[in-house]
């Protein structure tokens, strides 16, 4: 806990951000830089508060965000660990590196087909390009901490990449060099059963559950620039949305 505390000071009571603002960002810097790992166990909650000279309001207001953000899970009887699930929010529009990065995992691609190609007839019209327009196509497995995460399948229209060769561990930094990054889409996500093909590429079983997200990114000027299908874990990977009732 020595190493945990003092990567957690000093909290300065002078400062513009409210004492528990301040602990939710160190834990969440903890989680990011590897302090703490998926699975870790925090502290108990008195003796952070003692170590840290702070409430144990205070305390419980931390993590309590960590908790709704899905970075810390609460185990009845066992205490607050760090999630070893990924929530991914579903109406924030951001990368798998991004996602992973901020959860303080490493991520990685290895690549299944990586080629130049034309819109089919199935893509022209979600990407309303004609069919033959010239596409790039991304095929690869995503990996956090050398965990396979996700398959994802992603068609670029190939006039908003310098080449294909620009794309290296993240599709979205890739775009946004030649500021063609998406800045909406529209998602759609399904349950699936994995085939014995996807099931032996992510480490799964023939007819375990999935997650199948669909989605098409638009630019500023509202172009289609990317149309991509991806499946991911079931048994270790949640979507959350935040919803509001309109006034």
């Amino acid at each position: 806990m020595a190493t945990l505390t003092q990567y957690l000071r000093p909290l300065d009571e002078a400062h513009a951000l409210p004492l528990y603002q301040q602990l939710q960002r160190r834990l969440r810097e903890a989680i990011e830089n590897r302090i703490l790992g998926p699975d870790d166990a925090l502290p108990p909650e008195r003796d952070l508060a003692e170590e840290l000279a702070v409430s144990r309001i205070t305390v419980r207001k931390a993590i309590d965000g960590l908790v709704e953000e899905g970075l810390l899970v609460r185990r009845q009887g066992s205490g607050t660990f760090v999630s070893n699930r990924v929530e991914k929010n579903f109406s924030k529009l951001t990368s798998f590196s991004e996602d992973m990065r901020a959860r303080g995992r490493k991520p990685r691609s290895v690549w299944l087909n990586r080629a130049p190609g034309t819109v089919t007839p199935e893509e022209s019209l979600p990407l309303r390009s004609s069919p033959g327009t010239p596409v790039y196509r991304f095929n690869r497995i995503r990996y956090a901490d050398e965990v396979p995460m996700a398959l994802e399948y992603a068609t670029v229209l190939a006039s908003c990449l310098p080449s294909i060769d620009a794309v290296e561990a993240s599709l979205y930094e890739a775009l946004e060099r030649t500021g063609n990054r998406p800045v909406r889409a529209l998602q759609r996500l399904r349950a699936v059963l994995f085939t014995a093909e996807q099931a032996k590429l992510l480490k799964a079983q023939a007819n375990d559950a999935g997650l199948l997200v669909e989605r098409l990114g638009f630019l500023k000027d509202g172009r289609a620039v990317e149309f991509s299908q991806s499946y991911y874990r079931g048994d270790i990977y949640d979507f959350v949305a935040e919803l509001s009732a309109n006034s």
